[in-house]
């Protein structure tokens, strides 16, 4: 039976013998503890179970940890995210940290540490949370998004273009937030497949390609020749927010 006053950690390791250690050590610290093999299981662990911080490994099979990472700040910016990874190189730190992770410890690591900044991440949301903050300041940013003639309320779930007002579901939401937080960055599909659904059961490249039908239509002036949701060959999509005048 789950103690819902322990603190829960989600541990998304793909090493039994890691993820096993981490679990004994973080249980013995009065965390209640849960562990996900893969990106897929991960997510769902995550959707589930609510968990108040992610232990997070990159190299995992299915969907990498970076693409899980990007997945949930699509939804959840306040939950505390520690990257634990044998990924040592400054790039991978750097495409962590933008994509919104808040810490990154690499593997060999010292326990101590590793429990120590576990701590202290859980003390910072504990603070957020009495003084109820949390991720207010970051969705005030990107709460709404003006590009053109358009205009999206991401908390609202609404748009407006030049015709009125749209009815986005939580998935296009999602979607155009994507598109929005890569602005000028091409996204495959297969890139979009796993950071927009984690590669959820009847979900395909056409599945992506339907949805960049509907933006268009929603948001272009002519969705047959999209200025904001372009194609890229062999590759997937782009968005420009405010594109170049032919």
């Amino acid at each position: 039976m789950t103690d819902n006053t322990k603190k829960r950690i989600l541990i998304v390791e793909d090493d039994h013998h890691i993820a096993e250690g981490l679990r004994l050590n973080l249980s013995l610290q009065g965390y209640d503890v849960m562990t996900a093999e893969n990106g897929n299981a991960g997510l769902k662990a995550w959707k589930h179970w609510q968990p108040d911080l992610i232990v997070l490994d990159i190299m995992l099979p299915g969907i990498d940890g970076l693409s899980v990472l990007r997945s949930i700040r699509l939804e959840d910016e306040r939950l505390p995210i520690l990257i634990l990874s044998a990924k040592a190189a400054t790039d991978y730190k750097v495409k962590g940290l933008s994509y919104g992770v808040d810490d990154y410890l690499t593997k060999p690591f010292s326990l101590e540490e590793f429990l120590l900044r576990v701590e202290r991440l859980l003390t910072r949301l504990s603070w957020y949370e009495e003084n109820g903050t949390g991720n207010t300041l970051l969705n005030q940013v990107e709460s709404v998004h003006v590009f053109g003639s358009n205009r999206i309320d991401f908390n609202t779930l609404t748009a407006h273009n030049r015709k009125g007002e749209i009815h986005l579901t939580e998935q296009e939401a999602k979607l155009l937030k994507l598109f929005v937080m890569n602005e000028g960055k091409p996204l495959s599909r297969k890139k979009l497949l796993e950071i927009g659904w984690g590669y959820t059961h009847g979900t395909t490249t056409r599945t992506v390609d339907n949805f960049i039908v509907r933006f268009r239509k929603y948001f272009e002036k002519n969705p047959k020749k999209p200025a904001h949701f372009k194609s890229l060959r062999s590759i997937g999509y782009v968005f420009h927010a405010d594109p170049e005048d032919p």
